[in-house]
């Protein structure tokens, strides 16, 4: 009795090693197993991903942040009788008005600082304003009625972070030499400046109103402006290869070479959503709408191409493990369910690599590194497992190839989809040639090869 229930015991046990059905279904719960693994390098990516954006925070707050320049409004108070519960009031209201040409010339030199192993892109900018405020009799003469305080008029110039500022500003007002303070008395249009004050306005005697200042800026990754201008031209220049044109506006003309970059731009009133010539706090929203600028990229972020990586983590670890199936099934040799953990576990290795590696140098460098090694060390592990050199000499190339088609993938983003939608195709095609003529009711077990390890 106790033979035959040991007999029964071992046919089971036979039959458990044995089944391709159950061995699919195995592999096929060993590949979800490993998603979470993969879940925690995902997690590790992101985190270093966040002390790097960290990292430039801190730099950026010592250093100054991304810098948006607009200006100069010019702002004339006046008096204006209200009728309140039956009972007139004398209240202090605001015109402001904007340039009728402005002309912005920049030049930023960049510059990279390093916090830890991070790097943080800052620069020393140089930026001229020139313009022109002309025909003011046109607006000032829906204030007739009102009492205009001249004396009071005065400019603002947004500057986002005036941390920036490292020399001395004046402004030129029609040949006078203002210098300023700093503050903005009109914090609802602008957030933090500079003011001119004691500007001289005398209308109709002068018709236009010349103004100039410069401006050495200091500022991190950004440098934008809004176009305040009736007519704005802006030229930038820099000797920074990276940058992207960003906001309401490009370019007109922009070059981008091993030199640097430079671009123009050119933009009327009639391409934004605001006027010239308004009172009380309006235009806000409008305004910031308008902006528009230059951000000066690192060639790179290697923590979003490891994300991305990442995600063909499921693909690397089916096809590899598609690739010691089909031995298995073809070659009659098996491989132990622990082997495939091991292999899988290696093939998961490979992203953490990637990122401590790319870390310290560049991310083709990184990618290179550790393919090579975890291919190796797959390579060799199975030159063991199979012990056949034709087979080991399969599955590296099914690997070389998967992590070839990977790093095309990362390289084009635009054609990502349409790149991994053909690989994957292919790929269930060609899957599907090898396997035309196995006949999978007749093949109901894996027999066990001279040279397979149980």
């Amino acid at each position: 009795m106790e033979t035959q229930e040991k007999s029964i015991v071992e046919t089971i046990s036979q039959f458990i090693r044995r089944s391709v059905t159950l061995k699919l279904i195995s592999i096929f719960i060993l590949m979800l197993l490993l998603m979470i693994p993969m879940e925690f390098v995902r997690s590790l990516i992101s985190e270093r991903d966040a002390l790097r954006e960290s990292a430039i925070k801190e730099v950026s707050d010592k250093w100054a942040n991304k810098q948006y320049i607009y200006g100069p409004i010019l702002t004339i108070p006046y008096y204006k009788q209200v009728l309140e519960d039956g009972k007139t009031r004398i209240v202090k209201e605001e015109a402001h008005i904007l340039p009728s040409l402005l002309n912005i010339e920049g030049k930023v030199e960049p510059q990279s600082l390093y916090r830890g192993i991070y790097e943080v892109v800052v620069y020393d900018s140089k930026v001229s304003f020139k313009g022109s405020f002309n025909g003011l009799e046109k607006y000032l003469a829906e204030l007739n009625q009102y009492e205009l305080l001249w004396n009071e008029a005065f400019l603002t110039i947004n500057i986002s972070d005036l941390r920036g500022i490292k020399d001395k500003v004046e402004v030129n007002w029609n040949g006078m030499a203002i210098p300023v303070e700093p503050g903005s008395k009109i914090p609802a249009m602008v957030n933090s400046g500079i003011t001119v004050n004691n500007i001289i306005m005398d209308i109709p005697a002068v018709n236009a109103f010349e103004f100039s200042f410069d401006l050495h800026l200091q500022g991190s990754q950004y440098l934008g402006f809004i176009p305040l201008g009736k007519e704005t031209n802006v030229k930038l220049s820099s000797n920074w290869q990276d940058p992207s044109f960003s906001g309401s506006f490009l370019p007109d003309d922009r070059t981008v070479d091993k030199k640097g970059f430079s671009a123009t731009y050119k933009i009327l009133e009639l391409n934004r959503n605001y006027p010239q010539f308004w009172t009380g706090n309006q235009h806000f929203e409008s305004m910031q709408n308008s902006a528009f600028g230059v951000d000066l990229l690192l060639p790179a972020n290697d923590y979003q191409k490891a994300t991305r990586s990442a995600k063909y983590a499921l693909l690397a670890i089916a096809l590899t493990f598609l690739t010691f199936f089909l031995v298995e099934i073809f070659n009659k040799k098996r491989v132990h369910p622990f082997q495939y953990i091991l292999i899988g576990l290696s093939l998961v290795l490979f992203y953490t690599l990637l990122i401590s590696i790319s870390e310290h140098t560049n991310f083709d460098l990184a990618y290179t590194i550790t393919s090579v090694s975890v291919i190796t060390m797959i390579g060799l592990y199975s030159r063991a497992i199979l012990n056949n050199l034709k087979q080991t000499l399969l599955l590296i190339l099914v690997l070389c190839l998967t992590y070839l088609f990977v790093y095309i993938t990362l390289q084009i983003q635009d054609y990502a989809l349409l790149i991994g939608s053909v690989g994957l195709t292919t790929i269930l095609a060609l899957t599907m040639y090898i396997t035309r003529k196995v006949n999978w009711y007749d093949l109901s077990s894996i027999k066990k090869g001279e040279s397979g390890v149980d």
